[in-house]
């Protein structure tokens, strides 16, 4: 895939976009379109589908919400009752990240532009409140949204641009079922928008039975202007991980850290072990309350705590401004996922660090890792944390080692297959 736009325009103005539009651009701080932006806004303006694969921190979110809410104000409301555009996440995190690009933009426009969200976890009550009356956009999650739609909440017929954000998570979070049914309700025609961080062979499945001759976008990591995110692979054992973190947390950098760590319970584990030698820290997971969700990110986002820990799942769409550090404390299942990871660090022209631990177990799952990513992390030792040589082999022998001899029952059943005496 390529860009199909060789040549970065100078400014949004050369885009295509309205003067509000363009206010709005500039009270947000934007000088300049990244590369998905120039590539995918003026596709999006001509009606086209698109699918896009760009890195995380590119300015995809932009690169949908800008040419959409031009479209929304261009074009008539059908029903009143109904939205307009579907934009379909993951997680609600990533929701209320996407629900605030669509505000911020949408302030300027000449006429209101009325958003939705619906995610699951929080009551459904208020949810079908906000849907009474008239609705433009509705930024969901797939289970809250088939659940309104089944409830005859939310009406799907004058749809006329459906957006998946991060479509690899959404199928990789199994709402592949789910993404479906909802497709099957929308109408036939309408514009479909497909952005991903990766394109796993199940995206490309989805988007060969969705889009209709899309305009394909591909931006490589590294292509921006932004600085590369510096990568480092230490080899420590697993039990002296959290001590080799709390000696890192004491660099002059070190003000904002986002751990991962493989399950919900080890969220809990580590930043508590980090608050007994008084380093501020809170877990974020999937069984934590909304609240307590949005209670620790907020926090996290101040500087309040300085360490947030959690799992790949309560973290998708976290989008933290100039995140200086992440550490995969354990390492991610996929090399889809450790992109997914280390690129909440390094985004939007700040620098990054993406730190790795590695323990003996973990050494050949990080080389499928490299391979995948066609990457070469040297490995480093730090002092006082060198990993413990593993313990050699057992010596194979005729007895003294529980569990080597084998049964009476064993040698029978070896000598009748043998057609040899048991001795």
């Amino acid at each position: 895939m390529s860009t199909g736009n060789n040549e970065v325009p100078e400014s949004f103005a050369s885009l295509g976009l309205t003067a509000s539009l363009l206010q709005a651009i500039g009270q947000a701080g934007y000088a300049t379109p990244t590369d998905i932006q120039s590539a995918a806004i003026p596709a999006i303006l001509r009606g086209q589908d698109v699918l896009a694969k760009a890195p995380t921190g590119s300015g995809k979110t932009a690169a949908f919400v800008l040419p959409l809410l031009q479209r929304l104000a261009q074009s008539p409301r059908a029903d009143a009752r109904a939205p307009r555009a579907l934009i379909l996440v993951p997680t609600r995190e990533l929701a209320s990240q996407v629900a605030g690009v669509v505000r911020a933009f949408a302030r300027s426009m000449p006429e209101p532009i009325k958003l939705a969200v619906t995610v699951g976890g929080l009551s459904i009550n208020p949810q079908m409140l906000a849907l009474r009356g008239s609705v433009d956009i509705v930024v969901a999650t797939p289970g809250r949204l088939l659940e309104l739609h089944e409830n005859n909440a939310l009406h799907l017929a004058a749809v006329q641009t459906v957006v998946l954000d991060e479509a690899d998570r959404l199928l990789d979070l199994g709402f592949a079922d789910e993404l479906q049914r909802i497709l099957r309700t929308l109408p036939a025609r309408r514009q479909n928008l497909l952005f991903s961080a990766t394109f796993p062979e199940s995206v490309r499945q989805l988007a060969d039975a969705l889009l209709q001759d899309p305009q394909r976008i591909e931006v490589d990591a590294g292509t921006e202007d932004a600085p590369l995110t510096i990568q480092r692979a230490i080899a420590v054992d697993a039990g002296r991980r959290t001590a080799l973190l709390r000696q890192l947390l004491q660099g002059p950098d070190w003000t904002r850290v986002l751990v991962f760590v493989a399950t919900r319970y080890a969220t809990e584990h580590v930043a508590r072990k980090l608050r007994r030698d008084a380093i501020q820290a809170a877990a974020l997971h999937g069984d934590l309350s909304q609240g307590a969700r949005t209670e620790a990110l907020e926090s996290f986002r101040n500087g309040r705590i300085q360490v947030l820990v959690a799992t790949d799942v309560a973290a998708r769409g976290i989008d933290i401004v100039r995140l200086p550090v992440v550490v995969n404390f354990d390492l991610p299942r996929s090399a889809d996922d450790y992109v997914h990871r280390i690129g909440r660090t390094g985004r939007a022209g700040a620098p990054g660090l993406a730190v790795s631990f590695i323990t003996g177990d973990q050494e050949r799952h990080f080389q499928l890792i490299e391979k995948r990513q066609h990457l070469r992390v040297p490995r480093e030792v730090i002092a006082g944390y060198e990993p413990q040589p593993a313990p050699a082999p057992a010596t194979p022998g005729t007895g003294g080692i529980k569990g080597r001899r084998k049964s009476r029952k064993d040698r029978l059943r070896e000598a009748a297959a043998g057609g040899k005496p048991a001795v």
